[in-house]
């Protein structure tokens, strides 16, 4: 593994962290460049103090142990990491975020849609997970993915299969980006470091403009803007409570595509204001 392969995972802390899509919790792990079965996340500190390498864990995907059994503590969720590594072994990075743009998504039954094209990775359906569901009797309800029977089944939420499909695949694929965590945050998924980051930041911003333009919607309803507005023939061709989101040929076709294609310019953004900003440090990767 190369220096240059861990500071793009440090760069990719402070990047969430300036984006406001984490703050002293939160976390993005990758999987290890030469071994797959070994995925890689910081120890239990807050992202934008992630600096160097010894401030990072290696995990085993089979059962999220260390490996180093030395190591210092990591972080109780590192489950929700490692169950996805091992149904999806073409994904490479994972992140999980509790922003607070997304949160209301979780608990008010509001479906998060795509809102604007860079968010067209979303899809047609931002699934739910429901921990709540899956504890035993006398079981700490802290909401935590602390476990590998939490894990697995968060992970198969981003797949549209049903489960006696899912056991008889021997590759498992994933149909869905980001699946919302009830009363909890989200977590997402990319086959690079930067596309995870681009899926987690954008989903942070496409939920802030869907509520604003929920809410707009509701004033117009209301007539905070006078007779006539948000009323009329348009209201149920535009969708969920008279709003419209990306249809299918704009989500697969088009924008989804784009984002693919496009995703380093924000990458390279985000690396230098990050770069420049004294708060985040990098001790270790290429010297510039």
């Amino acid at each position: 593994m190369k220096p240059e392969d861990l500071e793009i995972l440090i760069r990719a802390n402070h990047i969430l962290h300036h984006q406001n899509v984490v703050d002293a919790y939160g976390h993005i792990s990758m999987r290890h460049p030469d071994k797959p079965d070994v995925f890689i996340m910081s120890g239990d500190r807050a992202p934008a103090l992630v600096s160097k390498a010894s401030d990072l864990i290696q995990y085993n995907v089979s059962d999220s142990s260390p490996v180093d059994p030395s190591s210092k503590k990591g972080y109780s969720e590192r489950f929700i990491h490692s169950e996805i590594y091992k149904k999806y072994s073409h994904i490479n990075s994972v992140i999980h975020s509790h922003s607070q743009a997304v949160l209301p998504y979780t608990m008010s039954g509001v479906p998060m849609r795509a809102a604007f094209h860079i968010a067209g990775f979303l899809g047609h359906t931002v699934p739910v997970y429901d921990i709540i569901p899956l504890y035993k009797p006398g079981e700490q309800q802290d909401l935590l993915v602390n476990s590998e029977r939490f894990g697995s089944v968060l992970a198969g939420h981003f797949s549209s299969s049903s489960p006696e499909e899912k056991e008889e695949k021997a590759e498992h694929t994933h149909d869905h980006n980001v699946v919302l965590m009830s009363n909890h945050g989200f977590t997402t998924l990319g086959t690079s470091v930067p596309q995870a980051v681009y899926r987690a930041v954008y989903t942070h911003i496409n939920a802030g403009i869907q509520s604003q333009a929920l809410a707009l919607r509701s004033s117009c309803l209301n007539g905070v803007f006078g007779k006539g507005y948000g009323t009329g023939a348009d209201r149920g061709e535009w969708g969920f409570d008279g709003m419209r989101f990306l249809d299918t040929e704009e989500l697969k076709e088009g924008c989804t595509k784009m984002n693919d294609a496009s995703q380093h310019r924000p990458w390279e953004m985000w690396v230098r204001e990050v770069e420049v900003n004294p708060l985040y440090r990098l001790e270790i990767g290429v010297k510039r």
